[in-house]
């Protein structure tokens, strides 16, 4: 069954379940097709075990229940959505909640009859999708799921937490305000009682997290967004917002310009193909890295204050390779690749445990 003929019979199939009367005229005006079309599309669906009931006094086709989806009446597109986006994002294996989607995508597929399943699936197949690099939290399934009671109880958890910015493994106590993932792993916001402060937490770096009986209200009009402000990511510096130009070269302008990096970005090319590139940020500590990323395909204009970051970082690059790289350890060196000349090396096994 071709593409087009399957999202017809789904719209056919939320048409019968809506329980208005359709005979076969509206049927086919709905749906676009002739009334020789939509008597085959209904002998479809009795093949592939739907029960379409025909009453003779209104000349009108229903499902007596709802047999194919939940009475909320998803679309096609809704539908492929819901399964690309599950199995796609299930395969991110050791996220939490990924596991549970790809579940759910079953379970949503298992509900279709099986000629519609197959064609399903095949389209939902068609679709992938490709994160960053994920930070996969293998253990820290728990951790995740303990966070979601103590949010849903309002209940203060104690964690072990080993900070980077500490240089050790601090405890404090945490009210969880949000839990949320963000390009490479999941975080959690939340009032710690060690800093005094709302502060945002990795959850790869949680070492051990005890559920305590002490209650917590979370501020009212607390939000990610006026948590995060203008933040170019998720660190967010004191003192008033930046405004930030930058002048991209011709070869990266239109990859730069093709992507919402930040909402309040405002984008000009200019007749040479370069592109001027502004946006207000919380801080500049986190775009300069950004910044740096494309290398010398980009310039930056103002404010000094960032210009002077890039020159500095750019400098200690520039000295890094100047010198000649220091020799790695012995029990740590690893061995010179040798081109492969077509010749059969005989294998060695490993001498890790």
């Amino acid at each position: 069954m071709k593409s087009p003929r399957l999202q017809r019979v789904l719209r056919l199939v939320n048409l019968l379940q809506s329980g208005k009367a359709y005979n076969t005229a509206r049927l086919a005006k709905a749906c676009g097709v002739s009334r020789r079309t939509i008597f085959r599309d209904l002998e479809l669906l009795r093949e592939s075990g739907f029960e379409v009931l025909y009453d003779p006094e209104q000349g009108c086709y229903r499902l007596p229940d709802a047999q194919l989806l939940p009475p909320t009446n998803f679309s096609l597109q809704e539908v492929l959505a819901l399964l690309a986006l599950c199995y796609e994002l299930g395969d991110q294996h050791g996220l939490p909640l990924m596991h549970a989607a790809q579940t759910a995508a079953l379970k949503l597929e298992s509900s279709l009859p099986e000629r519609l399943r197959r064609e399903v699936a095949n389209m939902a197949q068609a679709v992938h999708i490709r994160l960053d690099a994920t930070n996969p939290l293998p253990q820290q399934q728990d951790v995740f799921q303990q966070l979601l009671t103590a949010l849903s109880k309002r209940r203060a958890v104690r964690i072990q937490y080993d900070s980077v910015a500490d240089h050790r493994v601090i405890s404090t106590r945490l009210h969880p305000y949000r839990v949320f993932f963000s390009r490479r792993s999941w975080y959690c916001v939340g009032r710690s009682s060690l800093h005094r402060a709302v502060r945002t937490f990795n959850l790869g770096r949680i070492r051990r997290l005890e559920l305590l009986e002490d209650r917590y209200r979370i501020p009212s009009g607390f939000s990610l967004r006026r948590y995060f402000r203008n933040a170019w990511h998720m660190i967010p510096e004191p003192g008033p917002d930046a405004q930030v130009h930058l002048r991209f070269k011709p070869l990266v302008a239109r990859n730069v310009a093709e992507v919402r990096w930040h909402p309040t970005q405002r984008c000009h090319f200019n007749e040479d193909g370069s592109l001027e590139f502004w946006v207000q940020v919380s801080g500049l500590w986190e775009i300069s890295w950004w910044v740096m990323g494309y290398g010398d395909q980009v310039e930056v204009l103002h404010p000094p204050e960032l210009r002077q970051m890039v020159l500095k970082r750019a400098e200690n690059l520039l000295r890094q390779y100047r010198q000649q790289p220091a020799e790695p350890p012995a029990a740590e060196s690893t061995p010179a690749m040798k081109p492969h000349l077509g010749k059969k090396r005989r294998s060695t096994k490993s001498r890790r445990s």
